[in-house]
Protein backbone atom coordinates (compact mmCIF):
# COMPACT_ATOMS: atom_id res chain seq x y z
CA UNK A 1 0.00 0.00 0.00
CA UNK A 2 1.28 3.60 -0.92
CA UNK A 3 0.12 7.07 -0.41
CA UNK A 4 0.77 9.27 -2.88
CA UNK A 5 3.26 11.88 -2.66
CA UNK A 6 0.30 14.73 -2.81
CA UNK A 7 -2.02 13.15 -0.03
CA UNK A 8 1.75 12.68 2.64
CA UNK A 9 2.87 16.19 1.12
CA UNK A 10 -1.06 18.23 2.20
CA UNK A 11 -0.62 16.34 5.64
CA UNK A 12 2.43 17.44 5.85
CA UNK A 13 2.58 21.15 5.49
CA UNK A 14 -0.85 20.74 7.42
CA UNK A 15 1.32 19.60 10.15
CA UNK A 16 4.43 22.49 9.61
CA UNK A 17 1.44 25.09 9.76
CA UNK A 18 0.14 23.96 12.87
CA UNK A 19 3.26 23.94 14.58
CA UNK A 20 4.12 27.45 13.14
CA UNK A 21 0.80 28.98 14.06
CA UNK A 22 1.57 27.47 17.55
CA UNK A 23 4.37 28.91 17.62
CA UNK A 24 3.51 32.71 16.85
CA UNK A 25 0.68 32.44 19.03
CA UNK A 26 2.48 30.79 22.29
CA UNK A 27 -0.64 28.93 22.56
CA UNK A 28 -1.74 25.09 20.80
CA UNK A 29 -4.01 25.78 17.48
CA UNK A 30 -7.75 25.57 17.70
CA UNK A 31 -7.37 21.67 16.21
CA UNK A 32 -5.76 20.88 19.76
CA UNK A 33 -7.80 22.78 21.70
CA UNK A 34 -9.35 22.88 24.78
CA UNK A 35 -6.08 22.72 26.70
CA UNK A 36 -6.94 23.90 30.53
CA UNK A 37 -5.42 26.75 31.12
CA UNK A 38 -4.53 26.29 34.49
CA UNK A 39 -2.88 23.09 33.69
CA UNK A 40 0.65 22.19 35.06
CA UNK A 41 3.91 22.92 32.63
CA UNK A 42 0.97 24.21 30.03
CA UNK A 43 3.83 26.63 28.46
CA UNK A 44 6.20 23.99 28.33
CA UNK A 45 3.37 21.37 26.36
CA UNK A 46 2.42 24.20 23.89
CA UNK A 47 5.63 25.01 22.51
CA UNK A 48 6.57 20.83 22.78
CA UNK A 49 3.50 20.59 20.78
CA UNK A 50 4.20 23.13 18.41
CA UNK A 51 7.60 21.28 17.63
CA UNK A 52 5.91 18.10 17.28
CA UNK A 53 4.05 19.52 14.70
CA UNK A 54 6.69 21.47 12.90
CA UNK A 55 9.26 18.43 12.95
CA UNK A 56 6.81 15.83 11.97
CA UNK A 57 5.46 17.64 9.44
CA UNK A 58 9.37 18.81 7.76
CA UNK A 59 10.21 15.20 7.95
CA UNK A 60 7.20 13.51 6.12
CA UNK A 61 8.83 15.76 3.11
CA UNK A 62 12.16 14.29 3.44
CA UNK A 63 12.36 10.68 2.58
CA UNK A 64 14.65 9.32 5.10
CA UNK A 65 12.95 10.71 8.12
CA UNK A 66 9.84 9.90 7.39
CA UNK A 67 9.42 6.76 9.19
CA UNK A 68 11.11 8.69 12.28
CA UNK A 69 8.62 11.26 11.43
CA UNK A 70 5.39 9.32 11.07
CA UNK A 71 6.38 7.51 14.24
CA UNK A 72 6.76 10.27 16.58
CA UNK A 73 3.93 12.31 15.05
CA UNK A 74 1.13 9.53 15.79
CA UNK A 75 2.87 8.43 19.25
CA UNK A 76 2.36 12.46 19.97
CA UNK A 77 -1.74 12.29 18.61
CA UNK A 78 -2.08 9.55 20.44
CA UNK A 79 -1.08 10.86 23.72
CA UNK A 80 -3.18 14.02 23.22
CA UNK A 81 -6.19 12.00 22.34
CA UNK A 82 -6.11 10.17 25.18
CA UNK A 83 -5.16 12.76 27.50
CA UNK A 84 -6.72 15.76 26.44
CA UNK A 85 -9.92 14.72 24.49
CA UNK A 86 -11.32 10.73 25.29
CA UNK A 87 -11.77 12.52 29.09
CA UNK A 88 -14.44 14.37 27.46
CA UNK A 89 -16.45 11.78 26.69
CA UNK A 90 -16.35 9.92 30.11
CA UNK A 91 -17.49 13.76 31.57
CA UNK A 92 -20.26 14.53 29.29
CA UNK A 93 -21.04 10.86 27.66
CA UNK A 94 -24.33 12.28 26.81
CA UNK A 95 -23.20 14.99 25.33
CA UNK A 96 -23.23 14.88 20.94
CA UNK A 97 -20.09 17.53 21.01
CA UNK A 98 -17.96 15.22 23.23
CA UNK A 99 -17.69 12.41 20.15
CA UNK A 100 -18.07 15.62 17.87
CA UNK A 101 -14.56 17.36 19.22
CA UNK A 102 -12.73 13.94 19.75
CA UNK A 103 -13.74 12.78 16.68
CA UNK A 104 -11.88 15.75 14.84
CA UNK A 105 -8.88 14.44 16.32
CA UNK A 106 -9.28 10.80 15.61
CA UNK A 107 -10.15 11.73 11.87
CA UNK A 108 -5.59 13.37 12.59
CA UNK A 109 -4.65 10.34 14.03
CA UNK A 110 -6.35 7.81 11.76
CA UNK A 111 -4.28 10.14 8.91
CA UNK A 112 -1.27 9.83 10.85
CA UNK A 113 -1.59 6.10 11.55
CA UNK A 114 -1.92 5.36 7.40
CA UNK A 115 1.27 7.12 7.32
CA UNK A 116 3.23 5.17 9.85
CA UNK A 117 1.35 2.38 8.79
CA UNK A 118 2.81 2.40 5.11
CA UNK A 119 6.20 4.11 6.18
CA UNK A 120 7.27 1.19 9.13
CA UNK A 121 10.49 0.02 9.13
CA UNK A 122 12.15 -3.34 10.29
CA UNK A 123 11.84 -1.70 13.60
CA UNK A 124 8.37 -0.77 13.94
CA UNK A 125 7.27 -3.76 12.93
CA UNK A 126 8.77 -6.16 15.02
CA UNK A 127 7.80 -3.77 17.68
CA UNK A 128 4.32 -2.59 16.33
CA UNK A 129 3.30 -5.18 13.98
CA UNK A 130 -0.27 -4.59 15.34
CA UNK A 131 -0.29 -0.92 14.24
CA UNK A 132 1.83 -1.25 10.75
CA UNK A 133 0.94 -2.74 7.36
CA UNK A 134 -2.71 -4.20 6.32
CA UNK A 135 -3.02 -4.46 9.99
CA UNK A 136 -2.15 -0.81 11.18
CA UNK A 137 -4.16 0.63 7.95
CA UNK A 138 -7.33 -1.21 9.18
CA UNK A 139 -7.04 0.54 13.04
CA UNK A 140 -6.99 3.60 10.93
CA UNK A 141 -9.74 2.97 9.04
CA UNK A 142 -12.04 1.49 11.81
CA UNK A 143 -11.00 4.59 13.56
CA UNK A 144 -11.99 6.67 11.19
CA UNK A 145 -15.70 5.45 10.46
CA UNK A 146 -16.15 6.04 13.61
CA UNK A 147 -15.23 9.49 14.07
CA UNK A 148 -17.71 10.01 10.54
CA UNK A 149 -20.55 8.53 12.51
CA UNK A 150 -19.96 10.86 15.64
CA UNK A 151 -19.87 13.76 13.33
CA UNK A 152 -23.22 12.27 11.72
CA UNK A 153 -24.65 12.19 15.05
CA UNK A 154 -23.83 15.51 16.06
CA UNK A 155 -25.33 17.08 12.86
CA UNK A 156 -28.57 15.60 14.09
CA UNK A 157 -28.30 16.23 17.56
CA UNK A 158 -27.34 19.90 16.52
CA UNK A 159 -29.70 20.16 13.77
CA UNK A 160 -30.26 24.69 13.97
CA UNK A 161 -26.61 25.16 14.49
CA UNK A 162 -25.60 23.14 11.56
CA UNK A 163 -28.04 24.51 9.66
CA UNK A 164 -27.48 27.73 10.35
CA UNK A 165 -23.77 27.55 8.92
CA UNK A 166 -25.18 26.34 5.55
CA UNK A 167 -24.27 29.31 3.13
CA UNK A 168 -27.51 31.83 2.08
CA UNK A 169 -27.34 31.15 -1.56
CA UNK A 170 -28.51 27.31 -1.02
CA UNK A 171 -32.07 26.62 0.00
CA UNK A 172 -33.66 23.50 2.79
CA UNK A 173 -30.80 24.54 5.52
CA UNK A 174 -32.04 21.65 7.06
CA UNK A 175 -32.42 19.74 4.72
CA UNK A 176 -28.62 20.03 4.03
CA UNK A 177 -28.10 19.47 7.48
CA UNK A 178 -30.01 16.41 7.78
CA UNK A 179 -28.13 15.43 4.24
CA UNK A 180 -24.85 15.55 5.06
CA UNK A 181 -25.40 14.26 8.98
CA UNK A 182 -26.68 11.02 6.60
CA UNK A 183 -23.89 11.32 4.65
CA UNK A 184 -21.13 11.00 7.37
CA UNK A 185 -23.51 8.20 9.40
CA UNK A 186 -23.33 6.24 6.14
CA UNK A 187 -19.93 6.32 5.17
CA UNK A 188 -18.49 5.66 8.49
CA UNK A 189 -20.44 2.48 7.98
CA UNK A 190 -19.63 1.97 4.61
CA UNK A 191 -15.68 2.13 5.97
CA UNK A 192 -16.48 0.28 8.99
CA UNK A 193 -17.95 -2.95 6.72
CA UNK A 194 -15.66 -2.60 4.33
CA UNK A 195 -18.36 -1.90 1.86
CA UNK A 196 -17.57 0.70 -1.00
CA UNK A 197 -15.23 1.84 0.76
CA UNK A 198 -12.93 3.41 -0.99
CA UNK A 199 -15.88 5.79 -2.59
CA UNK A 200 -17.16 6.59 0.71
CA UNK A 201 -14.04 7.63 2.46
CA UNK A 202 -12.93 9.51 -0.95
CA UNK A 203 -17.06 11.18 -0.62
CA UNK A 204 -16.16 12.28 3.10
CA UNK A 205 -12.85 13.66 2.20
CA UNK A 206 -14.94 15.85 -0.09
CA UNK A 207 -17.21 16.35 1.52
CA UNK A 208 -14.64 17.88 4.34
CA UNK A 209 -13.11 19.85 1.73
CA UNK A 210 -16.31 21.57 0.26
CA UNK A 211 -17.28 22.42 3.78
CA UNK A 212 -13.99 24.39 4.15
CA UNK A 213 -14.40 26.08 1.31
CA UNK A 214 -18.30 26.65 1.51
CA UNK A 215 -18.44 27.90 5.19
CA UNK A 216 -14.74 28.56 6.70
CA UNK A 217 -13.17 30.09 4.04
CA UNK A 218 -15.87 32.70 3.12
CA UNK A 219 -16.40 33.79 6.54
CA UNK A 220 -12.38 34.21 6.79
CA UNK A 221 -12.39 36.09 4.05
CA UNK A 222 -15.29 38.60 4.55
CA UNK A 223 -12.61 40.07 6.96
CA UNK A 224 -15.03 40.43 9.96
CA UNK A 225 -14.25 36.86 11.17
CA UNK A 226 -13.94 35.89 14.77
CA UNK A 227 -11.79 33.72 16.89
CA UNK A 228 -14.00 31.12 16.26
CA UNK A 229 -14.73 31.18 12.72
CA UNK A 230 -10.36 31.09 12.05
CA UNK A 231 -10.44 28.54 14.56
CA UNK A 232 -12.76 26.29 12.29
CA UNK A 233 -11.01 27.00 9.38
CA UNK A 234 -8.10 25.01 11.05
CA UNK A 235 -9.97 22.97 12.21
CA UNK A 236 -11.90 21.89 8.99
CA UNK A 237 -8.65 22.08 6.73
CA UNK A 238 -6.73 19.47 9.65
CA UNK A 239 -9.52 17.23 9.05
CA UNK A 240 -9.56 17.07 5.16
CA UNK A 241 -5.81 16.54 5.28
CA UNK A 242 -5.96 13.56 7.58
CA UNK A 243 -9.52 12.30 5.47
CA UNK A 244 -7.68 12.78 2.52
CA UNK A 245 -4.78 10.47 3.62
CA UNK A 246 -7.23 7.91 4.60
CA UNK A 247 -9.01 8.40 1.09
CA UNK A 248 -5.68 7.18 -0.53
CA UNK A 249 -5.15 4.28 1.20
CA UNK A 250 -7.94 2.41 -0.47
CA UNK A 251 -6.02 3.04 -4.08
CA UNK A 252 -5.76 -0.38 -5.99
CA UNK A 253 -9.35 -0.66 -4.66
CA UNK A 254 -12.19 -1.09 -6.86
CA UNK A 255 -14.71 1.64 -6.41
CA UNK A 256 -17.65 -0.74 -6.23
CA UNK A 257 -16.29 -3.72 -4.13
CA UNK A 258 -15.22 -4.62 -0.98
CA UNK A 259 -11.99 -4.14 0.44
CA UNK A 260 -11.38 -7.97 1.21
CA UNK A 261 -13.12 -9.16 -2.61
CA UNK A 262 -10.25 -7.05 -4.09
CA UNK A 263 -7.42 -8.21 -2.34
CA UNK A 264 -8.95 -12.15 -3.22
CA UNK A 265 -8.91 -11.10 -6.64
CA UNK A 266 -5.52 -9.64 -6.22
CA UNK A 267 -4.10 -13.06 -5.08
CA UNK A 268 -5.45 -15.19 -7.86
Amino acid sequence: MRISSMGRSVFAATMIALGLLGLIKSDVASVWQPLPKDLLAREALVYFSAFISLASGMGLLWQRGAALASRMLLAYLLFWLLLFKMPYIFLAPTAAVSYESCGETVVIVAGAWVLYASLATAWDRRWFALGTGAKGVRVARVLYSLALIAFGLSHFAYIKETAGLVPGWLPSHEAWAYFTGGAYIAAGIAVLTDMYARLAATLTALQMCMFTLLVWVPAVASGHADTFQWGELVVSWTMTAGAWVVADSYRGHLWHMRGNAVRALSTN
